[in-house]
């Protein structure tokens, strides 16, 4: 058991001032407000809780900042996809293990504390299944405990390349499954989950792209009680394309034909009407986001106010991983934004900080995405955040998530995640061991390629 003492803790959506928190067994036992610091209390300035990665492919980590070269033609995402694709073929499960843990200990040190992994590549290099055909979710689960941060799998179900059933790819050989063959995939990740504390498991349709109507009928119920995470219209082509084969754009044509409600992570969903942003927002569906990916890609901008005028909730992820950072995803949000309608602080309430409102909806929607817990909850696993104010001692705890996400001047110090302090100083305390690892593995695939 030990005691950690806050001046200002965000508990509720409301600063509490001297906050004492007890743990245990990975979990708060107790809160206690406007407490006295006792002399073994560890003490903090100001503390948060931890942010979900609502949306993660750990393996392009690997790619970060190797895809920004022109081509003889004017580049896209589906340049960009051609390009992931060859190297999402050359990597080993050592080389995911590697990267996953090194990506992970990254978001630790973000303050991030929990990932959604949205996982697809499962097979081995010429397409075949391994003999443990969870094989790769095994080596997403070893980094995520040797980095100690949390875990929902959300393993990929991909059967197809295009609308009305395309036949896939030789490129996509890695993330092919058969109905049959994803069940069986499922039940062992069921296993592997069930060893990791805290751990949640879901399930991921790749996209309308990636299976027919009756392949997704077929796979939801596979999901059992657990999330539901899609990619959706996050290209005008996609839009276009699913029009060309059904008749209805892509969020539309979900809305109508599937049980989506509040289990659902809509990711991107950046191409919608009006009328579909809203519907969208009605059925309690959670939005996404990922903004630094997003803005990466091209993709284009959410339709943010019209979606959360009508109750909508989103979180964020990092996505294609080029840059980990809990600030720079709700900064890029706010700032798209901005840039497309013209206009300052366009998330924020009335008399309300941006910065307030951003992190808290993302708490809420990135916990719901993710089924984890949003607030620091006696009973619920310990998962905080202390923030470094020393380069800016003097300002209030209203102040301070506006300075983080826009003005670069606060740092994340501690990371704990299930009552374990992870992060200290800003730096993953297995540093000196996964970096080398990765640095290794790196070395190795760009001496290949």
């Amino acid at each position: 058991m030990n005691t950690i003492f806050a001046e200002n803790a965000l508990i509720g959506g409301e600063w509490a001032s001297n906050t004492r928190l007890t743990i245990e067994h990975g979990k708060v036992l107790s809160i206690e407000r406007e407490a006295i610091p006792a002399a073994t209390d560890e003490r903090h300035r100001l503390i948060v809780p931890g942010m979900a990665n609502l949306h993660s492919h750990a393996f392009q980590r690997a790619m970060a900042g190797l895809t920004e070269v022109r081509g003889s033609t004017s580049d896209s995402f589906w340049s960009w996809r051609t390009l992931m694709y060859k190297f999402a073929l050359s990597m080993t499960p050592d080389d995911i293990e590697a990267v996953a843990a090194q990506l992970y200990m990254e978001m630790l040190e973000a303050g991030f504390t929990r990932v959604g992994e949205f996982h697809y590549l499962h097979h081995d290099r010429d397409g075949r299944h391994y003999a443990n055909i969870a094989e790769q979710a095994e080596r997403i689960g070893a980094a995520s405990a040797t980095t100690g941060i949390g875990l929902t799998l959300l393993p990929v179900f991909y059967a197809r390349s295009g609308f009305g059933g395309t036949a896939p790819t030789e490129g996509q050989r890695r993330f092919i499954n058969s109905v049959e063959s994803f069940s069986l995939l499922m039940e062992e990740c069921r296993k592997i989950i069930s060893a990791l504390p805290g751990g949640q498991l879901g399930i991921a349709p790749h996209s309308l792209r990636a299976a027919t109507p009756e392949e997704l009928r077929d796979v939801l119920p596979m999901a059992g009680g657990g999330p539901i995470h899609i990619h959706i219209a996050e290209q005008t082509k996609e839009v276009e394309d699913c029009i060309a084969w059904s008749g209805a754009r892509p969020v539309e044509w979900l809305l109508a034909n599937m049980p989506v409600d509040e289990r659902w992570c809509l990711i991107h969903a950046t191409h919608m009407t009006d009328a579909e942003t809203r519907d969208m927002a009605r059925r309690g569906a959670i939005a996404g986001l990922c903004p630094v990916t997003e803005a990466n890609l091209g993709d284009g901008i959410f339709p943010a106010p019209a979606f959360l005028e009508d109750g909508g909730h989103f979180g964020v992820g990092s996505d294609s991983n080029i840059s980990i950072s809990v600030a720079h995803e709700l900064r890029q949000l706010e700032y798209s934004q901005r840039l497309g309608l013209r206009s300052r602080n366009v998330v924020a309430l009335p008399q309300q900080s941006t910065g307030t409102r951003l992190f808290q909806e993302a708490l809420k929607g990135g916990a719901r995405a993710l089924q984890s817990q949003d607030d620091i909850v006696e009973g619920a696993s310990a998962d905080f955040v202390s923030l470094d104010l020393g380069a800016a001692p003097y300002l209030s705890a209203d102040q301070v998530l506006d300075q983080w996400i826009f003005a670069d001047t606060i740092k994340v110090d501690c990371v704990w995640a299930a009552g374990k302090k992870l992060v200290t100083g800003g730096l993953h305390g297995s540093r000196e061991t996964i970096v080398p690892r990765f640095q290794a593995v790196m070395a190795a695939l760009l001496d290949a390629g």
